[in-house]
Parts: C-alpha cells; sequence; structure tokens
C-alpha cells in the first residue's frame, strides 16, 4: 500500500515537473515567459520547453480579433438632450508584451475611453444630427481610441453604434415633428400635382384654340377661294353669253330680235312693278313703246360703231 502512494506521488511530481517543462501554444495565441520575475521573451504558436522553477507563463493573450460590448451611458447632445447610446468595438492585440506590461487591463481602459470619447463627440452635434452622422462619430471613436491604445499594443479597428434612446418625450416631439413633416410634403406635392393639371389643361385649351382658329382660318380661305371660283365661273359664262349675244345682234335679222327682247322685258318689268308696290312712278311717254326700243336701239348701234372703228384703227 506504502509503495502504491508513493508511486502514485512520484507520477504526480513527475506529471507537475513535465507541465512546468513542456508548454504548447496554440495557433493565433500568444504566451509572455517571464524568467525569475522578469520579462523574458513572447512565445507565438508551437511547442517550447521552459526552465523549471525558473520561467513562468505570466500571461495568455489571444492575438484573433475581439468584439467588446460599450454598455449604454447617458450622452448629452448640443441642443440639451439626453441620449442613451450604446456600442460595440473590435479590436486586436498586436504586441502581446506591451498589452501585458503597458496597461493593467487594456479591455477596461478601452471601454472608459470609448465611453468618454462618445460622450464629447455626441456633445458637439444636435439631436436630429445623431442619427443622420453616425458614420462620423464612429470615425472619430476609432480615431481617438487608435492613438491611445497604441503604447498598449492593441490595435482598434472599428466602433459601430448600435442603439440612441432619446427620453419618452423627445421620441413622441420627433414622432410629430416627422408626421408634420410627412404632411407638408404630401400638401406640397398634392399642390404641385394640381398646378401640373391646371397647367396641362390650360395648354390643352390654349392648342384647342389654335387649331380651332386655323380650322375657321383655313375654312374661310377655302371658302373665299370657291367664292371667287364661282365669281370667275360666272364671269366667264356672262362674258360668253354677251359675246354670243353681240354676235346674234351683228347677224341677219339680230336688229329685230333685240327690239322684241328689248320691248318684251320692258313690259315684263312694269307690270312686275305694278304687282310689288301701290305707289308706281310711270313715265309719261309709257305708252311710246317704239320710242323706247329705238332708244335702246340707238345705243347698241352706237356701242357697235365705236367698236367697228376701233377695228378699223387697228
Amino acid at each position: 500500500m506504502d509503495n502504491l502512494l508513493v508511486t502514485v506521488v512520484v507520477a504526480v511530481a513527475a506529471i507537475l515537473f513535465l507541465r512546468m517543462l513542456v508548454i504548447v501554444v496554440p495557433q493565433q495565441e500568444a504566451r509572455v515567459i517571464e524568467r525569475l520575475g522578469k520579462y523574458s521573451r513572447t512565445l507565438n504558436a508551437g511547442f517550447y520547453i521552459l526552465m523549471p522553477f525558473v520561467d513562468r507563463v505570466a500571461y495568455r493573450h489571444t492575438l484573433k480579433e475581439q468584439s467588446i460590448d460599450i454598455p449604454e451611458q447617458l450622452c448629452i447632445t448640443r441642443d440639451n438632450v439626453q441620449v442613451g447610446v450604446d456600442g460595440v468595438l473590435y479590436m486586436q492585440i498586436l504586441d502581446a508584451e506591451r498589452a501585458s506590461y503597458g496597461i493593467s487591463d487594456y479591455e477596461m481602459a478601452i471601454i472608459q475611453l470609448a465611453q468618454t470619447t462618445l460622450r464629447s463627440e455626441v456633445g458637439k452635434i444636435d439631436l436630429d444630427k445623431t442619427f443622420e452622422e453616425r458614420s462620423a462619430i464612429n470615425f472619430s471613436v476609432v480615431s481617438e481610441l487608435d492613438k491611445a491604445s497604441d503604447p498598449w499594443g492593441v490595435k482598434v479597428l472599428r466602433y459601430e453604434i448600435k442603439n440612441i434612446n432619446p427620453p419618452r418625450d423627445v421620441l413622441e416631439a420627433m414622432e410629430k415633428q416627422m408626421r408634420a413633416e410627412r404632411e407638408k410634403r404630401a400638401a406640397i406635392l398634392n399642390s404641385e400635382g394640381m398646378r401640373d393639371s391646371n397647367i396641362n389643361q390650360a395648354e390643352g385649351e390654349k392648342q384647342k384654340v389654335i387649331k380651332e382658329s386655323e380650322a375657321n382660318k383655313q375654312q374661310q380661305i377655302n371658302e373665299a377661294e370657291g367664292e371667287g371660283q364661282a365669281i370667275l365661273t360666272v364671269a366667264n359664262a356672262t362674258a360668253e353669253g354677251v359675246k354670243a349675244i353681240a354676235g346674234a345682234i351683228k347677224s341677219d335679222g339680230g336688229d329685230q330680235a333685240v327690239q322684241l327682247r328689248v320691248a318684251e322685258q320692258y313690259i315684263e318689268t312694269f307690270g312686275n312693278l305694278a304687282k310689288q308696290g301701290n305707289s308706281l312712278i310711270i313715265p309719261s311717254n309709257l305708252s311710246d313703246i317704239s320710242s323706247i326700243i329705238a332708244s335702246a336701239m340707238s345705243v347698241i348701234k352706237h356701242d357697235r360703231n365705236a367698236e367697228d372703228g376701233s377695228r378699223e384703227r387697228v
């Protein structure tokens, strides 16, 4: 029994000795080794043998990118409104030695610095701008943290604001403001639509009036041209008829035909005058039809002689 106990104790001592002597560092991790209480070296991924009771692993660090939640805090905007802001920060250890000896707790220090920087940046802008300026706030926080954490061997990669929580009364006021803004835009769009509709209607009426006036103009032109053609046709026909009458007068028996026609027209005209009115002025020589016919024939003969004279001169 005693031999078994001794064997167990020796085995445990051997295991502890080997554990102190041999160390295996996983990938993307680092070990800071101290020799007799003083920094000795930094071990990256691999297999190493240490000096028992002289070397010891003082710090263990992961070299992977880490995410840290930044707790919500109250920030006061430039227009004196309190808002609760939280976020998430991404960082990575680049130098395990400085991360071990540059500061006692780099994670807590980065959280505190992120909160103070965030309060400072939010205090520079109004509440309405905080939602629009998230990217600018994130960039400013990362820039300040990166400069401050460089001596610690830590690289701040990015910072993202997760939530911005104004007070309830401020949210209600913002909601009313947004509702009023939407109603204003709707009213503007409605008025612009009515204006465009009225403009289009007026333009249509204008085009209609123009088209109707052009149509009336063309109609009047066509009617005038038609009347001109009709007058010209009647004139030509009248001229042809006069020429035919003139030729008939010059032929044998033309004078007797003219006298007969004049007598008929004379009698028919005075007969119609008697039918159309109650009052009638009668020439003194009304019964002397032969004298009237002779007067008409003298005019015809005078015109004929004038025409013959003009032909002889030619």
